[in-house]
């Protein structure tokens, strides 16, 4: 039977438990972006270049690995006939990663002059196995959303949903680890590990029933994959996503958002300490700002998106505003007026992150109306393939600035906080900037084709 674009089929409890996934992400999103690079920069002291390289090699493990985890888990299994397409795998994924987060802030040693390699070793373990459980987890979870909320009401519902709870948890993954750590306090850090490792699963507990399949959609799953008499391989389905216009245009902006987000949030604990002066909970109130900027906007948003029936004219408003409100951040040296910016930043930041689901589900439908397959396991893998590039350019722009301005030699001089307002400010807005020039330009999928996508899609029950 027909679904109306108006239906919405899961219950508000449904919804809100499918939303604690998030939770659980963007608290350890946040937590390690705003901790693992500045631990092992300046609370063990390793080189900065040798950070930067064990973070491009994860970035690059974890681009593989996404897409590579994306196409295995797609597959049929015994285990997830009975237990559902993506249930067990956001189960075995998302369970141990908090233990995995735990252990990047255990080193075997704290002596960067002599075991610098040793430390980079364990660095670039911890961080890449940290990377295994999120992506078995997270792809699962992104693939989930499609297939399980069809309509393009409920779908946007869900976002909005969604996109609240995670904010919970950036919240508390913002607030909570500045809490318990304090900078020149080694293993203050373990403990915050310790403690993020028990929030996130908690969250993964309640996000659960949210996250199970309906006997309905696991057989309607098997019944379209039997039903298939080709099956692409790994680089047949690779270059399916590649060659399609609206896919590599959304990577486009996602990429260059999230090299905003990676460089721009890592930048938070050099500001407080060398820009500012001040000791480490002082970060909980600046991650504070931009989220109660996020829960106030989110709901306008989700309006927004309703009245206007554009995804791609609302993303790109959202983008451009969250790097205008990121420029002020270069010549702001007072605290109370980057909390202030921050809450005006965290106003896009809830438009782009409200929109990041619904313009992936028209691109995941996109796909299907062509390929008439569905292959969303395929297609967040490579959405985690290429945002994972924010990594990298976090980790080189870290780098090459603190090299050129003379941080590591003296953290507090005036060149070396220019550089630290550099890469807070104009350097992560120009990413995104970028990212919004290309997705207004060459992205295809406006209202009339989503439109035409969804009467395909439901002539072909897919």
């Amino acid at each position: 039977m027909e679904k109306s674009e108006d239906q919405i089929s899961h219950s508000k409890r449904e919804i809100a438990s499918y939303g604690f996934g998030s939770f659980s992400r963007e608290f350890m999103r946040i937590a390690f972006s705003a901790s693992a690079f500045y631990f092992f920069e300046k609370e063990i002291n390793l080189n900065v270049w040798l950070v930067s390289l064990a973070f491009v090699l994860f970035a690059i493990y974890n681009m593989f690995n996404d897409p590579l985890i994306g196409y295995l888990t797609n597959r049929p299994f015994n285990f997830t006939k009975k237990l559902g397409r993506r249930f067990p795998w956001i189960l075995i994924g998302g369970l141990p990663w908090g233990l995995s987060y735990m252990l990047i802030f255990v080193p075997p040693t704290t002596n960067a002059a002599n075991d610098a390699w040793l430390l980079f070793f364990w660095l670039l373990f911890t961080t890449c196995l940290f990377d295994t459980f999120h992506s078995i987890f997270f792809v699962n979870f992104i693939a989930l959303f499609p297939h399980k909320f069809k309509t393009m009401k409920e779908r946007r519902l869900t976002s909005g949903i969604q996109i609240m709870i995670g904010v919970v948890g950036t919240a508390l993954g913002a607030i909570v680890p500045p809490l318990v750590f304090e900078y020149g306090n080694i293993p203050s850090f373990f403990w915050q590990g310790l403690v993020s490792l028990m929030i996130v699963t908690i969250g993964f507990i309640l996000a659960i029933p949210g996250v199970k399949e309906s006997p309905e959609l696991i057989e309607e799953f098997f019944e379209k994959y039997d039903r298939d008499a080709e099956k692409p391989s790994f680089f047949q389905s690779m270059k399916i996503a590649i060659n399609q216009r609206s896919f590599i245009v959304f990577m486009a902006i996602y990429t260059l958002y999230q090299s905003l987000v990676e460089t721009m949030q890592s930048s938070i604990p050099y500001i407080i300490r060398y820009s500012l002066g001040m000791p480490s909970n002082a970060q909980t109130l600046v991650f504070a700002g931009f989220l109660i900027g996020v829960l106030i906007s989110t709901p306008l948003w989700t309006k927004l998106s309703h009245r206007l029936n554009d995804n791609r004219k609302v993303m790109t408003i959202a983008a451009i505003m969250l790097g205008l409100f990121t420029l002020p951040l270069m010549f702001l040296r007072n605290y109370l007026g980057i909390i202030i910016n921050m809450i005006f930043w965290g106003i896009p930041l809830g438009g782009f992150w409200v929109m990041v689901g619904p313009v992936s589900a028209d691109v995941i439908d996109n796909s299907v109306v062509l390929t008439k397959k569905r292959e969303e396991g395929v297609y967040t893998g490579f959405q985690m393939f290429f945002g994972r590039l924010g990594i990298v350019a976090q980790a080189l722009t870290f780098a090459i600035v603190h090299s050129l301005t003379g941080f590591d030699t003296n953290p507090y001089s005036d060149l070396a906080i220019i550089g630290i307002h550099l890469h807070t400010s104009i350097i992560p807005a120009i990413f995104v900037f970028i990212g919004a020039t290309i997705f207004w330009k060459y992205y295809d999928l406006k209202p009339k084709k989503v439109e035409e996508n969804r009467s395909v899609l439901q002539s072909l029950k897919l």
